[in-house]
């Protein structure tokens, strides 16, 4: 069974990437405060993230995933090169069968929000995997 990841683990560990990347990050926002919770700027790129862990619950973990999906998209009123949802890397096991299972609709989704990425967050390797939304149609 994949260990659980905290969302704060997942970001801590996105925010030292990204800082070592030369990125301009936002503060941490303080526990119950609303907006995006990691806003990125290097030269022209604006980038707006919304960080989920991973749960042992898997209703859980879709409740997550889905508020999260809500949250990112909703982020494209700032302007943002890209909404980006920042898993924890062990979400990397489920999302092609959740892709899959809404099919149709997951490919409408990545086609109405091309900005919509995915990027999965390895918190022990601190590395990242960037993907966009309709990428996950085809890995299997």
């Amino acid at each position: 069974m994949p260990s659980i990841v905290t969302s704060e683990a997942t970001e801590k560990a996105l925010r030292e990437l990204l800082a070592n990347e030369g990125y301009v990050l936002s503060e941490i926002r303080a526990y119950g405060e609303t907006g995006t919770d990691i806003l990125a700027r290097k030269g022209g790129e604006k980038i707006c993230i919304e960080v989920i862990g991973y749960k042992k619950s898997p209703p859980a973990r879709a409740k997550d995933f889905f508020e999260s999906f809500f949250r990112a998209i909703s982020r494209i009123k700032d302007g943002p090169g890209n909404c980006v949802i920042a898993l924890p890397s062990q979400f990397r096991v489920g999302l092609p069968a959740r892709a899959k299972q809404y099919g149709e609709a997951w490919t409408r989704i990545g086609n109405a929000f091309p900005e919509l990425e995915i990027w999965l967050i390895d918190t022990q390797a601190r590395s990242r995997t960037l993907t966009r939304w309709n990428d996950w149609l085809s890995k299997d």
